[in-house]
């Protein structure tokens, strides 16, 4: 698993080296300076890609006596340095957009440009929906952030493609500037949804209700002989899910009965989980809450 997701945020670098090329030479044939913008945003594809990969070269580690629950949040961080980089460069673009439009110059062959931004688009769109279908499959918010990331700057593409090629028609040098504004605008919107949806990682948010719901099925299903189970918490980081409750047991039941029990919960929630880190404190009757828990017998 782990070695898939490294040989993936390898090639991702390779592709936007490959897109940053092409989308250069299409600012290079036309002057646009809108097609400049799309071309220094890809530029942060790049950096984003090798920090993709040094994250998860860092998850991959094992645990060890300074990070007794392994590296797995340096895949949130990743993705959280990767949103600010993105919006810096989104103001930075804003800026070059708002000069130009007060200082607006023709665009010179402006469909040989378009052309090749759009090939730059197609190459994007086939890298981004590769990275978000690995990022889910392997559990990874690194590559899920990185494909978000790659997929933003294809709508943008695709839209400045339409846009240059009509300056000709509408002789009208301002669209340039504007369409740098949209591309900026873009860009922002997608770092503060990164960034949002990575603190969530950091901060230990709850995973998906429908997660949560399916183990408390499997402990109510798995927990013959014990009372009920309470204060069930979980939270995930990159493929590993933190699981804990509380499972009160009679008070005449043997610690190797109990012992049982736990064993049967646990092999059944990774059955169905994968890795997972399960943590169940056993507690006497006099400890039961008897509301908002799973009643076991």
């Amino acid at each position: 698993m782990t070695s898939t997701r490294i040989k993936v945020a390898r090639a991702s670098i390779a592709v936007s080296v490959l897109v940053l090329g092409v989308k250069y030479a299409a600012y290079v044939v036309s002057g646009s300076d809108a097609l400049l913008s799309d071309a220094i945003e890809t530029i942060l594809n790049v950096i984003a890609a090798t920090g993709t990969l040094w994250a998860i070269s860092i998850a991959a580690l094992p645990a060890d006596d300074n990070h007794p629950y392994g590296h797995g949040k340096a895949e949130y961080l990743s993705a959280v340095i990767e949103g600010v980089l993105v919006v810096l460069t989104a103001v930075g673009i804003l800026v070059i957009a708002i000069h130009d439009w007060w200082h607006p110059h023709p665009v010179h062959a402006p469909l040989r440009g378009v052309a090749l931004n759009a090939l730059g688009g197609l190459i994007n769109l086939a890298w981004a929906r590769t990275l978000i279908t690995v990022g889910r499959r392997q559990s990874s918010q690194a590559l899920q952030a990185a494909g978000d990331h790659v997929q933003s700057d294809v709508w943008a593409t695709f839209a400045l493609v339409i846009g240059v090629a009509l300056i000709p028609v509408l002789n009208w040098p301002q669209l340039d500037p504007l369409l740098s504004i949209f591309v900026a605008l873009n860009v922002l919107r997608a770092g503060f949804g990164m960034m949002h949806r990575s603190m969530s990682g950091l901060m230990d948010a709850a995973p998906a209700p429908e997660m949560v719901e399916a183990v408390r099925s499997i402990i109510s299903e798995h927990g013959d002989g014990a009372l009920e189970a309470h204060d069930l918490r979980m939270r995930k980081v990159g493929p590993l899910t933190f699981v804990e409750f509380h499972l009160v047991v009679p008070s005449e039941m043997t610690v190797s009965d109990a012992h049982d029990i736990c064993d049967r919960i646990e092999a059944a929630i990774r059955e169905k989980m994968g890795r997972t880190s399960i943590h169940i404190h056993v507690e006497p009757p006099d400890k039961a809450k008897h509301s908002g828990v799973l009643v076991l017998s």
